[in-house]
């Protein structure tokens, strides 16, 4: 391992706390995907696959803020254990309700409680913010760490997942999903010397993170970006089922997060200079070029070529994104902040896997990449209209984070 790698994980704990996020995230690049291709092996309505992984997305997008909310709050093992439950008991419901062929409404309401599922990604790094706070350049090596774990888990995922519904069972992909959950986030919150110190009631403002003006750019761009990632996934899966190849989707995917892999371990060996909103703004216009070589796909060793290099800008962006949360949300509420950004993400999925299901029942699969395009397009839009706020210094941090020390230090006395 390189030596920046080196240098972060010699911190104590982090081994550990790395290694159980890894776990606990692998739902989020098997359950979507599971769902659409356990509903479509069982069904062969991809518009009906698309709607319900829509609707999970939703739902995370509406609870996730607030379970994160409530952790910055009560601290990350009183309030991940419930939800995990919460979650876990509607992806049962969902499965049995799928397997017995129950109406559609009763799928919903279960791919709507299974939206509990609480933002591991986010409890991990704030958990590096908390041992690497003022230390941008461990912190900028933490971050591209966690993004290569993130990418891991979507190489790995949608193979679990499409392999285990095609060659096993249709439900299996979603069972598997529910267990490394509850594995992930047992271990995790077990790990109490890293968690961070929660920040009671009455030191909060009673204002959300969104409050942040360079919060909500990031998040609204991460909306039109999140139906990029939604729409290639849903599109993809029908792709390769049009030539027959349907279990090759979860390989096309991996090519896809594979790309991000590699970028992002080389981003996080780099000494950065210049102003992170740069960077950012130009990976986001990045990735909207990189979509355009989707609407020539004819054929899949094509199309994963394309999704490699489309999938090299991903990285990157994402780890640069999470360094401009850090700077523009105050401490007591940097979880809640940085699930904004996955909500962001999980609204966007859940728009794009939807509207790209629509698209390929009504015109095919080729076509459905149009939505991952002009997704691309407006996100790289927003990015533009909102790039002024991200450059603008957020006032009082320096004061903000005093304060927060000085609770930190009353705390632990």
């Amino acid at each position: 391992m390189p030596s920046p790698y080196r240098a972060i994980f010699a911190a104590p704990g982090t081994k550990g706390f790395s290694a159980a996020g890894l776990i606990g995230r692998m739902p989020l690049s098997m359950m979507g995907i599971g769902i659409v291709t356990m509903v479509s092996q069982l069904t062969g309505r991809y518009g009906l696959a698309g709607a319900l992984s829509a609707t999970l997305a939703m739902a995370a997008a509406v609870v996730g803020p607030q379970i994160s909310r409530l952790v910055d709050r009560h601290g990350q093992r009183r309030v991940l254990r419930p939800a995990t439950a919460i979650a876990v008991a509607a992806v049962a419901g969902l499965l049995v309700c799928a397997q017995q062929s129950a109406p559609d409404w009763t799928l919903f309401v279960f791919a709507a409680g299974a939206g509990c599922v609480p933002s591991v990604g986010s409890m991990v790094r704030a958990r590096w913010a908390e041992i690497f706070r003022g230390d941008s350049q461990n912190l900028h090596t933490a971050y591209s760490w966690e993004s290569i774990v993130d990418e891991l888990c979507f190489i790995l995922g949608p193979i679990l997942s499409i392999g285990l519904c095609t060659a096993w069972f249709a439900e299996a992909g979603p069972l598997i999903a529910a267990c490394f959950l509850v594995a992930g986030v047992c271990w995790l919150t077990a790990q109490r010397g890293t968690e961070p110190v929660p920040h009671p009631r009455e030191h909060h403002t009673g204002r959300s993170a969104m409050g942040s003006r360079g919060l909500q750019v990031l998040v609204a761009t991460f909306v039109a970006t999140g139906a990029v990632f939604g729409s290639v996934d849903v599109v993809t899966v029908a792709f390769a089922d049009e030539r027959g190849h349907k279990a090759m989707a979860s390989l096309v995917l991996a090519v896809y997060a594979l790309g991000s892999c590699l970028a992002g371990a080389v981003f996080g060996l780099l000494r950065l200079k210049g102003a992170a909103s740069t960077r950012w703004l130009v990976g986001v216009c990045a990735m909207a070029v990189s979509m355009i070589p989707l609407q020539l796909a004819g054929s899949l060793p094509f199309l994963a070529v394309a999704l490699f290099v489309a999938g090299l800008f991903i990285a990157p962006t994402m780890v640069t994104t999470m360094a401009l949360v850090e700077q523009h949300v105050p401490r007591s509420k940097l979880t809640e902040g940085m699930t904004w950004t996955s909500t962001g993400l999980a609204v966007g999925v859940a728009l794009g896997s939807s509207a790209a299901g629509w698209v390929v029942d009504a015109a095919g699969a080729q076509a459905g990449y149009l939505v991952s395009g002009v997704s691309g397009t407006l996100a790289a839009a927003v990015a533009f209209l909102g790039y002024r706020r991200l450059r603008r210094p957020v006032p009082h941090r320096e004061g903000l984070a005093a304060d927060e020390r000085s609770e930190q230090q009353q705390h632990l006395a």
